[in-house]
């Protein structure tokens, strides 16, 4: 009797352990998500939650997704994603520039986590890097403003002078002038990304300095709200925002990370994932210029999506020359064409924007 209780629970304890490993195959994967704002209908927070949702739908029961939102860039993004990672997710998703350092911190304290710092250029070996390339569309955006405009000026509402922010105000410069010669692109900036307020007061005070069209690089609707109120034209920045705008709207540049995210769950799923940098645009599909507003002839519809198509086969490159910057300094010259590195690195306005770059 005893002899076989002792191989009863020998038995047992051999099959334990495979049964332990057997219940953790079968849990789910956690992968979180930090934003910088709260879920709106629209814009930048939007856009990714969008992303959250296809890997929802995508992975079913494998994957469990959880969202923090409003997180504020610093102390409390660091202490966001280290709660993430000291509760299981395996997965973190960090899309604002300004997590990029709380990200990195964190993921050295957790080398069995990975982590996604989109926006952000530093990588580790659990941190991988993505990007958009924001700023193709923004040159289309240009070119249809540069048809639209009537007063040949256009305003700018940005958010910090990064980098990002720079190619967005200068391809939408060279856009415009592309099709407007002589069309100007006044800026305001706000050093926030989020402020409905302060972004209604910097796009009305353009208006009032003659800007007939409005793009922006912040991240609520209040542009496009504050341009339906005044009868102007903007263009939408992350999503669609024809319900709110909806004569307003010139035209949408939007950034879609579904597919994106798709991939790198799997990867994590399978064992593949490796830390890297994707910088991908029209080509790959994570940039799209549409949703055209009532007042958008035809011609000029047909005129930015043929364009689109020439960016994406590679026949079009927004940053080629000549270029010079807004205080006459030639940057390169015709028939050449910045490099992924300098455009990654731009600190300047190109001829054509009035103003400078915020301290």
């Amino acid at each position: 009797m005893y002899k076989n209780l002792a191989a009863a629970f020998a038995a047992a304890c051999c099959l334990l352990p495979a049964q332990f490993q057997s219940a953790r195959a079968s849990e789910p994967l956690k992968v979180g998500f930090v934003y910088v704002t709260p879920v709106t209908e629209a814009g930048w927070v939007r856009q990714h939650e969008e992303g959250r949702k296809a890997v929802d739908a995508a992975f079913g029961g494998r994957v469990k997704t959880t969202y923090v939102e409003n997180v504020a860039e610093g102390p409390d993004a660091e202490r966001v994603i280290r709660d993430l990672a000291a509760t299981g997710h395996k997965l973190i998703f960090t899309p604002s520039f300004g997590y990029m350092e709380p990200t990195l911190k964190v993921a050295k304290d957790f080398p069995d986590v990975k982590f996604e710092s989109i926006t952000g250029y530093k990588t580790a070996p659990n941190v991988a890097t993505a990007n958009a390339r924001y700023y193709e569309g923004r040159y289309l955006a240009g070119v249809a403003a540069g048809r639209m405009t009537t007063s040949n000026v256009a305003g700018y509402v940005a958010g910090f002078p990064i980098p990002e922010v720079l190619q967005g105000i200068n391809a939408f410069t060279l856009g415009m002038r592309s099709v407007a010669p002589t069309a100007v692109v006044k800026v305001v900036w706000l050093n926030t990304w989020f402020d409905p307020a302060r972004e209604r007061d910097a796009a009305m005070t353009l208006f009032n300095q003659g800007a007939d069209v409005v793009a922006f690089h912040t991240a609520s609707t209040a542009v496009m709200a504050a341009a339906q109120e005044r009868g102007k034209l903007a263009v939408a920045y992350h999503s669609d925002m024809r319900k709110v705008a909806p004569d307003a709207q010139l035209v949408a540049v939007t950034h879609h990370w579904g597919d994106y995210y798709k991939r790198r769950v799997q990867a994590v799923l399978d064992g593949s994932w490796k830390a890297g940098n994707v910088w991908g645009g029209v080509k790959e599909g994570m940039i799209r210029v549409g949703d055209f507003g009532t007042q958008v002839p035809q011609a000029v519809q047909d005129e930015v999506l043929a364009r689109q198509k020439e960016i994406a086969s590679g026949k079009l490159k927004p940053f080629a020359g000549p270029i010079s910057d807004n205080q006459g300094k030639t940057l390169i010259g015709r028939g050449k064409a910045l490099s992924d590195s300098q455009i990654l690195g731009m600190n300047y306005l190109v001829a054509g924007v009035q103003g400078k770059i915020a301290k």
